[in-house]
């Protein structure tokens, strides 16, 4: 099979990097339990190193998860964080020297040209909030000040060595585990060390519990606006230069079509059915489950960034007063209406709609010039050249 960029997709590329992260884990815990079968090169790595790849291993394919779902989400991070992840996959997957780790490397090098030919496709870009940057640090500062704080205090602690030793201190306290194998000594010459214990566990739990409701709360926030067929935050945030379609209905799913069909267009619908907004949103298609000619919806899609406004509610009257908000809210936007009756056309004009659409007469002029032997391409052409012309004048 001829491998051409049709083939090679952006599916391909996600579901290899999922399996990367897959056979990675596997492996590594395969290595670390005892259960790799030597292979050709195990007599040329020391067993130290190939336990600690195993664990290396491990770490690497869960970090191969998270490029994964970046990738699935087409952010460019995702990317490149898969273009590091794969070649370090594969150089483990050799220094375990197993049989079973012979997979991860093939499947590894095989992932490589995949996604440098789709590299073009991941290109959203990943904008961390400050809430989230703010988390972040404070995750880092609280491990920094436990890890070093630990180690400064090291003679007044049994079982602290080395910075290893109080790196593992530290992440065990986090997370209250509190196995007892470190801990300070007793006297009291080791007061200062049960303080720094105590706040080292309280700065810690607090850091982690903030930075997990950080990252789980858009999670949580996006499934419940799903299920509820609604936008969230950060997609009404994100939308700029976009389509607004007011309304959804038997009309609008062609229109939807082809907005998905042109790469590049970013659209949101407008609609106050609950039920088809929630279908959309399981399309993860952006909706925002309001009527589309109150202002306050219009406003929060972003109608003063749209590039263009299409009316398609299947009712000429609701048409009438959406198109009446938008062009109120945005005088420059362009607006296209669809009618249902074309007596309603000249209405939809006044009402501010640059260009009116009657799809039954469209309809019925391709029909009757097919009827009488044109093809239905070229009557298709011919019609909109005729509604471009009446446009202009």
């Amino acid at each position: 099979m001829e491998l051409t960029r049709d083939w090679v997709t952006v599916r391909a590329s996600i579901l290899l990097t999922f399996a990367v992260a897959v056979l990675s884990i596997l492996a590594g815990l395969a290595q670390i339990g005892g259960l790799g079968v030597s292979g050709p090169l195990s007599p040329y790595v020391p067993d130290y190193i190939r336990q600690t790849v195993g664990f290396t291993g491990t770490i690497t394919g869960f970090g191969m998860f998270g490029s994964g779902f970046a990738l699935r989400n087409g952010y460019r991070v995702g990317w490149y964080t898969t273009a590091v992840l794969l070649p370090l996959t594969a150089l483990q997957g050799l220094m375990q020297a197993s049989v079973l780790s012979f997979p991860l490397v093939a499947l590894s090098l095989l992932s490589v040209p995949t996604l440098v030919i789709n590299r073009g496709r991941f290109d959203r870009d990943f904008r961390p909030s400050p809430t989230q940057l703010a988390a972040g640090a404070a995750l880092v500062g609280a491990v920094a000040y436990g890890t070093l704080g630990s180690y400064a205090l090291r003679e007044q602690f049994e079982g602290i060595e080395t910075i290893v030793d109080a790196f593992y201190f530290t992440v065990v306290t986090a997370s209250t585990v509190g196995y007892g194998d470190v801990h300070p000594a007793t006297g009291p010459a080791s007061d200062i060390a049960q303080l720094f214990a105590l706040s080292s566990l309280v700065v810690n739990v607090a850091a982690f519990a903030v930075a997990l409701g950080v990252l789980l709360t858009p999670a949580i926030e996006a499934q419940l606006s799903k299920a509820l067929g609604k936008m969230t935050d950060k997609q009404i945030d994100l939308l700029d230069d976009h389509v607004l379609v007011l309304g959804h209905g038997d009309l609008t799913e062609p229109i939807l079509e082809e907005l998905d069909a042109r790469d590049g267009v970013e659209y949101a619908v407008v609609t106050p059915d609950e039920t088809a907004a929630r279908r959309l949103a399981d399309r993860d298609i952006p909706v925002y489950t309001a009527d589309p000619s109150d202002v306050d919806p219009l406003e929060r899609v972003n109608l003063d960034g749209a590039r263009a406004v299409v009316a398609a509610t299947e009712d000429d009257a609701r048409d009438a007063l959406a198109i009446l908000t938008a062009r109120q809210l945005n005088p420059d936007v362009r607006i296209v209406a669809a009618v249902t009756q074309r007596e309603n056309v000249d209405k939809l004009r006044r009402a501010g709609a640059d260009q009116v659409i009657s799809p039954t007469t469209l309809g019925g002029h391709i029909i009757v010039d097919c009827a009488f032997g044109a093809d239905s391409k070229d009557a298709t052409e011919g019609i909109l050249d005729d509604v471009d012309l009446d446009a202009d004048d």
